[in-house]
């Protein structure tokens, strides 16, 4: 079976530990966390996680129910192979001088990001979108010299009506 990169929202109870639970889940099975989110949402008793992690059909499903059996999770919802909003927030200072500078900007500015910090041989530049939109700039970014990179993790909810997470319990 193939293995490739799911996008799993997963609804909890705003508690002490939950955090801890879920990652000794994912490390006690040996799979990887690629990207995990965590915040409260719009109800401040439940919090939101997205995680990213990569493996085939079974073990994605050998995931959700193990997900599933944790007291303190609401809700286990597989975004990937359905229409998702996702988005990730980078920081990046990048090696930019005197005859590299404007190409740079000009880099910036087709990619909708924005300098935040401006210093004699670098700019600070923020950047926001999809995960591929990401890797795409700091692959551009690669030939000037990346010093400094922070990326948060991917959050993502459904894209269609219905698909959404509810908060009713399991």
């Amino acid at each position: 079976m193939e293995k490739k990169q799911h996008t799993i929202s997963v609804l909890v109870e705003n508690k002490f530990g939950v955090l801890a639970r879920v990652a000794g889940l994912f490390s006690g099975r040996g799979y990887n966390i690629e990207s995990l989110s965590v915040n409260s949402t719009n109800d401040p008793a439940v919090s939101k996680m997205t995680i990213v992690t990569v493996g085939d059909d079974a073990i994605i499903e050998q995931i959700d129910k193990q997900l599933n059996k944790l007291v303190d999770v609401i809700k286990v919802i597989d975004l990937t192979g359905s229409e998702f909003i996702e988005r990730e927030l980078m920081l990046i200072k990048v090696k930019a001088s005197g005859r590299n500078r404007a190409e740079v900007i000009q880099i910036t500015e087709i990619f909708q990001g924005k300098i935040v910090t401006v210093h004699k041989n670098e700019l600070g530049i923020e950047l926001s979108g999809s995960a591929q939109k990401i890797e795409d700039f700091i692959n551009m970014m690669k030939d000037f010299g990346v010093i400094e990179l922070a990326r948060t993790g991917r959050v993502a909810i459904a894209r269609n009506p219905g698909d959404s997470a509810n908060y009713s319990k399991k």
